[in-house]
């Protein structure tokens, strides 16, 4: 067995027979199952396996190793039955998630029926230990129905243990049992509990899993005292309610008041920023947190990389990843999957791939984020090598992998694989198609200029089309021009989601394109009455390990001058090379010159001139958008590309452009 050297050296080293004080020692350092049960062998042989401290260590032993069957053998043949065997062996069951068997052994315990010993009745801590265990098992309606018997039956009181067990299984319920989590913060009040540092949290916890963010922050502002893990679920339950705002400003008051925080509560506020968006203050809050002596771990890597790559901080994510070698952190699946997707996601796809291939052990994450890297350059062929590689691999796919290959031959135009795929995915691998799935055939439709195709697609699906189905048949009416479909598309949408400008934007974008006017007008009237305005068009550029943030008319960049004189010369070099502005999709009924001077504001036009006057000639620029690239700035990115011989990488809401020697890696079909 593999732990037969172990075993060996110790039957070597140790007298015999077996020191009664000695074996509880190695029981308690004991590394596996197999050892275990040998120096019980041990025990046994040289008859100490009954002695108190012996046996309550093989108890405990076999619990920790999930062994009940043997626990209840070492229990069954001790002559004295106390409470603190059975209480071991009920919480044993109750981790173990057997309900049945953790309440059979209550009542046994209270009849005394366990090898012939005397009855016990079971104390705070059996209960306690009833509640934690099927907590810990995934069993939280058990563990609430555990502290609530125990408050029923009247003979004892829930302690700060058994309540804040319980309000961390409320919160696994989630709003269903809010009215129970908030039954028993009145408990936790009246029994003086509430001050407690673990009810506190656990309180926090329940409170933000139960979308509460209005208690969360009630609850810090009653406190005199909070510790490190109440920061921790404090910035946790209010990240998950979206109040990044407010996790920021209470962490900066703890941070303030001395709180010694640990990797943890950074690695909370970090993760909290990356989930919401907030990208440049994740990049910061990590910088701020090495500047405080504080050591990333495993976890933060996989958690800040996504902000470097939402960014294009191509720099800081090769700084961690640089940090993940030295440390050694490179053989956590997560972490590896995470280094893959940064580098796709900063256009750096080959890097990603080689990553992949020096990863010791991959899961369905892994390749799911190889798979989407390949599909956002577009490069479909490479997505549908490494997604029947992945087959040979034996890894089965799940609903994510599909949606990756899916949007991949959706961004080449691949028609009929796509279909083959929607198909395989039900027939041969058992996954019935989501939202996303249809979301994906319907762009695959759409862009291939089979509207109606996708039209009808929509009417057989068999639940409710979300606003991403619209949404997707909406950008290929803009594509194509379809203003009948186009109509029919926003107007699910204003319904489904009154207050996403971006639709209203694309049908205004699709009467400007056919000259209407007046349906221009009227949809800008719609906005002013919701009280929408168009999202600015923002852009981002890492130049010498800084990050730039480039606005859509926006004059406030220390550099703007030199910027706009270099666009001002990119213009005229453009125009004698004979481009000319594509105006069709500016939405005022204004002067082509006015519409030439909008058009040259485009945030990815302002952050590429600033990469070409602050790099040496021949410099790689990359700049990340948050909206769909223009017509007209991806003409002008051709353009520029070649007269200025620089490789030029746009990221939009969609995918990579990759412009070289005037060309477009798209193929013009995006």
């Amino acid at each position: 067995m593999s732990h037969s050297n172990p075993l060996v050296h110790f039957l070597r080293h140790v007298s015999f027979p077996p020191d009664p004080h000695l074996l509880p020692t190695a029981l308690k350092s004991c590394p596996a199952l197999p050892l275990a049960r040998a120096l019980h062998a041990a025990a046994v042989t040289s008859g100490v396996a009954q002695d108190p401290f012996v046996s309550s260590s093989l108890l405990r032993t076999y619990l920790r190793f999930g062994a009940t069957a043997d626990a209840r053998a070492v229990f069954d043949g001790t002559p004295q039955k106390t409470v603190v065997g059975w209480s071991a062996l009920v919480a044993g069951h109750a981790a173990r998630g057997d309900a049945e068997g953790a309440w059979r052994l209550l009542e046994e315990m209270r009849r005394g029926t366990a090898g012939g010993g005397g009855s016990a009745e079971p104390n705070v801590i059996t209960w306690n230990g009833l509640v934690s265990g099927f907590n810990r098992s995934g069993r939280a309606r058990d563990a609430v129905l555990a502290l609530a018997r125990m408050h029923g039956e009247g003979m004892l009181r829930p302690d700060s243990t058994g309540v804040s067990c319980a309000l961390s299984a409320i919160g696994d319920l989630g709003t269903e049992a809010i009215a129970v989590g908030e039954q028993l913060h009145g408990y936790a009040v009246k029994s003086g509990c509430r001050l407690d540092a673990c009810v506190v949290t656990a309180l926090i916890d329940m409170y933000g899993k139960c979308g509460r963010a209005d208690e969360i922050v009630r609850l810090f502002n009653e406190s005199c005292h909070m510790d490190v893990a109440s920061c921790n679920a404090l910035v946790a339950g209010l990240s998950r309610n979206a109040q990044v705002s407010e996790a920021l400003r209470l962490f900066r008051e703890f941070v303030a008041r001395g709180v010694e925080l640990n990797v943890v509560s950074w690695t909370s506020v970090v993760a909290c920023c990356v989930h919401n968006g907030r990208d440049l203050e994740a990049v910061d809050l990590f910088r701020e947190m090495q500047s405080q002596g504080i050591e990333p771990n495993s976890v933060t890597i996989p958690c800040v990389l996504p902000a470097f790559a939402n960014v294009a901080a191509l720099m800081h994510g090769r700084s961690a990843h640089c940090f993940v070698l030295r440390k050694g952190f490179f053989h956590d699946i997560y972490v590896g999957s995470a280094l893959v997707d940064m580098y796709a996601k900063c256009g750096r796809v080959r890097d990603g791939r080689k990553i992949f291939d020096a990863m010791p052990s991959r899961n369905v994450v892994s390749w799911n984020a190889m798979i989407g890297g390949y599909a956002m350059h577009g490069e479909a062929a490479s997505a549908v090598r490494l997604f029947h590689s992945m087959l040979k691999c034996k890894q089965k796919p799940d609903m994510v992998t599909f949606t990756c290959v899916l949007a991949a031959c959706s961004q080449a135009g691949l028609t009929e694989e796509g279909r083959h795929y929607f198909n395989e995915m039900q027939k041969e691998h058992g996954i019935s198609p989501r939202m996303e799935h249809y979301a994906c055939m319907v762009t695959l439709l759409g862009r291939a200029g089979k509207l109606d195709e996708a039209y009808d697609l929509i009417s057989e699906m068999p639940f409710e089309p979300d606003g991403c189905i619209w949404g997707s048949l909406l950008g290929s009416c803009r594509v194509y021009r379809n203003v009948n479909l186009a109509e029919v598309a926003a107007e699910k949408l204003f319904c489904l989601e009154p207050q996403n400008a971006g639709n209203y934007v694309l049908l205004s974008n699709i009467y400007a394109s056919k000259k209407m006017w007046e349906g221009v007008n009227r949809v800008r009237e719609m906005m002013k009455d919701v009280g929408l305005k168009k999202e600015k068009g923002c852009s981002w550029i890492e130049i010498k390990n800084k990050v730039h943030v480039l606005l859509a008319g926006d004059d406030s960049h220390p550099m703007m001058a030199a910027i706009t004189e270099k666009l001002k010369q990119l213009n005229i070099e453009m125009r004698r090379l004979g481009f000319a502005p594509r105006t069709d999709f500016v939405l005022h009924d204004v002067e082509e010159q006015e519409k030439d001077d909008i058009l040259a504001v485009h945030s990815e036009k302002l952050a590429v001139a600033l990469g070409l006057i602050s790099t040496s000639p021949g410099t790689p620029l990359q700049v990340i958008k948050n909206l769909r690239i223009c017509d007209d700035c991806h003409e002008a990115m051709k353009f520029i590309s070649s007269f200025e011989g620089r490789e030029l990488s746009i990221r939009d809401t969609n995918r990579f452009h990759h412009f070289r020697d005037g060309k477009c890696s798209c193929g013009d079909y995006w």
